[in-house]
């Protein structure tokens, strides 16, 4: 056996040889790496995993967070960004008050625009339309990432369209890819707990099956560590693992721990370090036909996204300049880190950092 972990688990050991033989885990052995205290053992799997898929490059991209509205129809219980159409704090720009916004902090080396934001329903989706548009049309270099799987049912819903008709209306107006949220967890049962009264969980993953057949490449996630099953967390990988076998239209999956509405909420009520490289190492031998794995500096910190290039991710995100909707919530990280930064936090890794474009083209190996 090539990967050679320090156990006298068979279980564990069987694991180690599906892993080295190409062998697809099941949703059972992640449940028994899950329920493991033999972390290190699980890391080096995944880490060999990682390293066959990617050697020691480690990608990152400069990019810049835009938020066009807070407004929203859904009040999905573990949300600190939304607002009510005319409560306090609730805001809605237009495209030229989002150029003015950008022309203000962007800086030459920014690639891609990554936009997030609520379902105002007091705005149509031509408003949606042309914000991409007019982004597109003032800084055309820059790639527009924009809108989850669950804004794509919610336009679909409020203009009439099919998802295919507002993907294809999107792509026309200058969108380049779909971001991975709006996910969550995909099980119904939770999804009617917290409260997420937008796309289910079939609904999401026809959204991103009808972008892959247009010929976008998107993202994925998993918002964890609230009220969830381990259970549903495998089984939201094994169904994203289904839709990648039919499409290959996802790029990168990333793990998010969920971060409480309050920052000064106690370590009880964050995720632990163990559970997120745990979360780190097994998406990455669960999702076998993913390319990347992304540690998110934003809900894990810096230091533990170090960490996590260990334990099988390949992609520390970008620069993002003044990130949101973690930090409307609970999160205690930086806002958006420089390039320099990231080049520092790799290479502190023993890793070798990439600048890359949104579809993972390398522009320049530091």
């Amino acid at each position: 056996m090539s990967t050679q972990i320090l156990t006298t688990d068979k279980r564990m050991l069987d694991i180690a040889e599906k892993v080295d033989n190409g062998v697809r885990l099941s949703i059972d052995d992640a449940l028994y790496m899950y329920h493991s205290g033999d972390l290190l053992s699980i890391g080096q799997l995944a880490n060999a995993v990682n390293r066959k898929k990617n050697g020691d490059k480690v990608y990152f991209i400069e990019n810049m967070t835009l938020y066009f509205t807070n407004v929203c129809e859904a009040h999905c219980a573990f949300c600190g960004y939304r607002r009510d159409p005319g409560q306090e704090g609730a805001f809605t720009l237009s495209p030229q008050e989002m150029i003015d916004y950008v022309d203000k902090h962007i800086h030459p080396g920014v690639r891609e625009f990554h936009i997030t934001g609520g379902h105002n329903q007091t705005v149509p989706f031509e408003y949606y339309v042309e914000s991409i548009r007019a982004l597109k049309k003032h800084y055309p270099d820059v790639t527009i990432k924009a809108y989850t799987g669950a804004e794509i049912e919610f336009f679909s819903r409020i203009s009439g369209l099919s998802f295919e008709g507002v993907l294809s209306q999107l792509k026309e107006a200058g969108l380049g890819t779909l971001t991975g949220g709006g996910a969550e967890i995909l099980s119904e049962r939770y999804r009617k707990k917290m409260a997420v009264d937008k796309a289910t969980t079939d609904q999401w993953l026809e959204v991103h099956r009808t972008a892959h057949k247009l010929g976008f490449k998107t993202h994925a996630t998993m918002l964890y560590g609230s009220i969830e099953t381990i259970e549903e967390r495998m089984q939201h990988m094994a169904y994203l693992r289904e839709l990648q076998d039919e499409t290959n239209g996802f790029m990168v999956f990333i793990p998010l721990a969920v971060q409480p509405l309050n920052r000064n909420a106690g370590i009880r009520r964050r995720t632990s370090a163990f559970e997120d490289m745990k979360m780190i190492a097994i998406s990455r031998l669960m999702l076998d036909n993913f390319p990347h794995i992304k540690a998110y500096f934003i809900n894990i910190g810096t230091q533990l996204t170090q960490m996590a290039l260990t334990f099988g991710a390949s992609d520390v995100h970008g620069t993002l300049v003044k990130e949101r909707i973690s930090h409307s919530a609970g999160a205690l990280s930086e806002e958006g880190l420089t390039r320099e930064e990231l080049i520092w936090l790799v290479k502190g890794a023993g890793k070798i950092p990439v600048e890359r474009d949104t579809f993972y083209n390398e522009i320049k190996v530091y």
